[in-house]
Formats: structure tokens, sequence, C-alpha cells
């Protein structure tokens, strides 16, 4: 089979009719249902009051609400959402999240499109970006220092998982907000995500079915993969101070598989096992499904990415569900998101939301 001499779109079933056992790593996970609920179990902590707070700008076009809802006691979530102006009606609503060292606000466009098509776009801020850390976050600095302060951490009472878990815990409790809103249809809420904001969203919609509708922008891969064949440099590299500590802590003059492996293993654990992306998809089956992505993505690298997609196939498969999952991979790219991905992506809410 030759594959990505031109543009692949996987609409059903055609990467389920390639063999499946040639993509897999041959993993026995856990049910489905036990690995949602040792996800939940994992990252479960106190509920608090959501404490809903928001200053509200009015336009021609657009409702645009700023401001946040507590996810934990000292963990204020800053939230951005574009909401239509047409219609008293409830709408559907999409939470798009940014990438490594971005912030909510770079979601606007695809917030003021969604607006324009009827459905209310929501976006935060991730932990340690954007309003999140006090005049603003550095790009991915505060970031990558919270996960350097994790990787340190000695009380496992205390243990922060700020790599990626921690804000896949905020997202339930956005969705705990919308739901509560009158003006949102708790039936109809989607979620969607570049990068690190696509991994964050495919860890958050596995295990809460109150997702119906999931779009993941460069993000789908297999860590268990990149591990076994020496593809972890990339995403290592999106943390590398912290992975740059350990080393040193592990008395390593440089980064390898086994100080990698540390790292991921205390910072976001069993992400090589029930946790990592072909299993986590799995859990998507019925909902409707669309993975974008490039040929020649190092943080997510393409057989990895086979594998997780492979393993989404066969549950759709099980469920007699291949109409609601869907792939596109664009030839030659690295790692970024294309303008017919964005496309895409705003046509698959809109179709099935």
């Amino acid at each position: 089979m030759m594959l990505f001499k031109t543009r692949i779109l996987y609409p059903t079933v055609a990467l389920w009719l390639c063999s499946f056992a040639s993509f897999s790593q041959q993993i026995n996970y856990p049910p489905a249902d036990k690995v949602a609920a040792d996800f939940k179990k994992l990252l479960e902590r106190p509920r608090v009051p959501l404490n809903p707070a928001f200053e509200v700008t009015k336009t021609d076009s657009v409702i645009i609400e700023h401001g946040f809802i507590y996810s934990e006691k000292n963990e204020r979530v800053p939230m951005l959402i574009y909401k239509p102006v047409t219609g008293t009606r409830a709408h559907p609503a999409v939470v798009f999240l940014h990438g490594t060292g971005g912030r909510k606000e770079d979601n606007k466009k695809i917030l003021y499109q969604l607006a324009k098509r009827g459905i209310m776009g929501v976006a935060i801020d991730a932990r340690f970006h954007g309003e999140r850390i006090a005049g603003g976050a550095h790009g991915s600095t505060e970031y990558v220092a919270a996960a350097t302060a994790a990787w340190e951490n000695k009380d496992k009472a205390r243990q922060t998982h700020p790599f990626l878990f921690d804000t896949a815990f905020d997202l339930w409790r956005i969705t705990d907000y919308l739901v509560s809103r009158p003006d949102v249809d708790a039936n109809r809420i989607g979620m969607g995500g570049i990068s690190m904001g696509g991994i964050e969203t495919w860890l958050a919609a596995s295990a809460d079915k109150r997702i119906k509708v999931v779009v993941l922008d460069i993000s789908v891969q297999s860590f268990k993969w990149s591990l076994d064949n020496d593809k972890w440099q990339a995403r290592a590299g999106t943390i590398q101070g912290a992975h740059l500590q350990a080393a040193k802590d592990l008395g390593d003059s440089v980064l390898n598989k086994r100080n990698v492996k540390a790292v991921w293993d205390k910072l976001l654990p069993n992400i090589t096992g029930e946790f990592d992306c072909p299993s986590m998809l799995r859990l998507m089956a019925p909902r409707a499904l669309l993975v974008v992505g490039t040929e020649n993505d190092p943080n997510c690298p393409l057989p990895g990415a086979n594998i997780a997609y492979a393993s989404a196939m066969q549950a759709y498969a099980a469920k007699k569900a291949t109409s609601r999952i869907s792939r596109d991979v664009t030839p030659k790219l690295f790692h970024t998101s294309t303008p017919e991905h964005f496309k895409m992506t705003l046509d698959w809410f809109s179709k099935w939301l």
C-alpha cells in the first residue's frame, strides 16, 4: 500500500481494511470502562464551587465573554467565550485548546468562525500559560519550570501533573460549567485542540462521555512507540528543561530513553500503558472523532499515530460506527496545523453537533 504520495483521507474504513495487526503494539489494554475509571481516579481532587465571573462585550456579529471559573480551590481557569448573537435557544458549544507556549487568545479565529456557525466557541489558558501566570506567561517558561518542580517533588501525597494531565482535569470542570449554563445544549458539546491542546483533549474527552464530538490536530501518537523506537526527542523537547534536570539528577550527561521514561512515569503515570493514545482513543467510540496530522511530524511520529488510529478504528468497527471517525494526513509537512485542517475542524463540528 503506497502511502502519502498525495493527501490521504480516511473517511470510514480505509485504514481498518489495512491489516490491524501491522499497526498494533500487541498490548492487552484493560477494558475501556476500567481505563476511564482509572484515569478519573488518578486525576480526581476535591471539587469546589465553580464561582464563574465574566465581563460581557456585545458586538454586531458576536457576544464575547471574558472571565474565569475555579477548577480547584487555588486554580482559576481563565476563559474566553464567543457566543452567537442570533437566536435564544441553547447553543452547541466547542472547547478548543492552544498548544505549548500559547494562550487562549490564539484561538480567537476559530472561536469567531464557530460562533458564525451558531456554535458557542470556548477557549481556556492551560496550566502555566496565559493569564494563569501573574502578568502573563512567558511562552512555555513557567510550564517547563512547573514540570521540573513536579519531577523534583519528593512528597507523593502532593504530586502534581502539570505536563498535560492537570489541564485535562480542568477540562472536566469546564464541561461541568458549560452543562450548567442555560444557553448551552448539554447534549451537544465538542472539544478539540492543536498539539499540546489536542493531547489534553484526547486525555479529557476519552473519559468524559459528555463530550460528543472531538477533533485532534497534530496530537495523536503513541508514547510507547516513541520510546521503543528512539523517537522521543521532539516530545521531550516540549519540556526540555525538565528532562535535562532529570537526566542530571539520574547521573546522566545526556537525555536518553531511561531518563525520559523516568520523567514520563512520574509526571504522566501509565502514559506508555493504559493511558497511552492507542488505549484512550478506543474510549471515544462511537462519538464523532476527526484526527488530522502531518506525515513528518517528529512530535507525533506517524507510525505511532497509525497505531493509535488503528486501535480507535477497531473500537468503532466493533460498535458499527465507522462513519463517525475520519482521518486526514497532510504529506511532507512537519509539526504544523494547516488551513485545510482548520476548515475540516469547523466542518466536522458543524456536521456532528
